[in-house]
């Protein structure tokens, strides 16, 4: 394989992050630079990218109709996207919320896929219709550039049927309702770096704690998925930025027997409930730490309680625990909701320290911690990228 460039996709309901890759002959990938387009369809959008040395390449605000939608978000980025890549680039990658049953691995994307991928549209609302979008454009102006979508919910392929199962029918499923897990590119890269950072737990038990605006828990056994706290959709598990997280099916079928449709709820669920329904403020825990209001401090509460749960959980499913690692925007840098969650989790042997949890430093437990706690930055992007490069070889598109 010569030299080649990768794109990385990976677009949201509101913005869209990419990163460009040079890779070497021998695979090896280097970031040019990396950027995302925030604000879709907000009044403020804004493009920023910095480049491989993290200096600013571009900090522009865009006309709220020129971001109005996903699909138009990337029109806006696209000219400045091939002017700083200096032509389009040999690939591209893609991060896809839910494959499904049937994609288990990262795939080469043609029209069969895309359509197979937008089937599944329904058990992730919120994310996987802006997945597609830019796959499906691309493929419209471009069909011959390789396009490789990788799943989140591929990682978690490795759980045992009775961790898949619900008590339900077998019927259904046979028909694909069941749990699937996701976050799976974020635990995926983790796992490929435990054995760097923190050798000593990297084989054993371990529960990884995905915290941002959408929020999960992996428990993680010699770096495989044997359990998640999302299930069949991506509101299962913890109570994320406006999803609740676990909730009683009783609520639902309460909420409909009193006359709210499908449409409301599912709007309910996936945009108004979790630490903007708690708080009545925000959903961005940035908002809540600083906010005086009865109502951030219970909606920190109750996340943080609700987290210290499915550590127990996880744990039980393992037959005990070795180690935690928190990642993602809220796992990375909230330092005070580290601390909330440890000290509920002091029956488990967790011991914070103060400075190094302040600090943001790798390991945050104290050394006298039963259980090491680690902060490591994840890399959804870059575990893309490393998938393009071995689907493309696999293909014989890259030689």
């Amino acid at each position: 394989m010569t030299g080649r460039t990768i794109l990385v996709l990976n677009a949201g309901s509101s913005s869209i992050k990419f990163q460009l890759y040079d890779a070497t002959a021998e695979g090896r990938l280097t970031r040019r630079f990396k950027g995302r387009l925030e604000g879709i369809g907000s009044a403020r959008p804004r493009l920023l990218a910095w480049d491989g040395a993290g200096a600013v390449l571009e900090d522009r605000g865009f006309r709220p109709e020129e971001a109005d939608e996903v699909e138009e978000a990337q029109a806006a980025i696209g000219g400045w996207l091939v002017g700083a890549m200096g032509g389009p680039p040999d690939a591209i990658g893609h991060r896809v919320v839910h494959g499904g049953a049937d994609y288990t691995a990262p795939v080469l994307a043609d029209a069969a896929v895309l359509a197979a991928l937008e089937a599944l549209s329904p058990l992730a609302p919120l994310h996987q219709p802006h997945n597609l979008a830019p796959i499906r454009s691309i493929l419209r102006r471009r069909p011959e550039l390789p396009q490789v979508a990788c799943f989140d919910t591929a990682f978690h392929a490795t759980m045992p049927d009775l961790a898949r199962r619900f008590a339900i029918p077998e019927a259904l499923h046979a028909r694909g309702i069941r749990r699937y897990g996701f976050h799976g590119l974020s635990y995926e890269y983790i796992a490929g770096r435990l054995p760097e950072v923190a050798p000593e737990i990297a084989r054993g038990r371990v529960i990884v704690a995905h915290l941002g605006s959408g929020c999960s828990a992996c428990a993680m056994v010699d770096g495989r998925s044997v359990q998640s706290t999302m299930g069949f959709s991506a509101l299962d598990g913890l109570p994320m930025g406006t999803r609740p997280g676990q909730l009683d099916a009783g609520v639902v079928l309460h909420l409909c027997r009193d006359g709210m449709g499908a449409a409301a709820i599912e709007h309910l669920l996936y945009h108004r409930c979790g630490l903007l329904g708690l708080s009545g403020i925000s959903a961005d825990v940035r908002e809540l730490l600083a906010s005086p209001a009865p109502g951030a401090r219970l909606a920190l509460d109750y996340f943080a309680d609700r987290t210290a749960q499915a550590f127990g959980a996880l744990a039980a499913a393992m037959g005990g625990l070795d180690g935690i690692v928190f990642t993602a925007g809220v796992g990375e840098n909230a330092a005070p909701v580290r601390a909330m969650i440890a000290a509920r989790c002091a029956w488990l042997g967790v011991v914070l320290d103060e400075a190094r949890n302040a600090a943001h430093a790798p390991r945050i437990s104290a050394d006298g911690s039963r259980l090491p706690v680690h902060v490591i930055p994840t890399d959804e992007e870059g575990m893309v990228a490393r998938h393009v490069v071995e689907v493309l070889r696999r293909e014989g598109r890259w030689a």
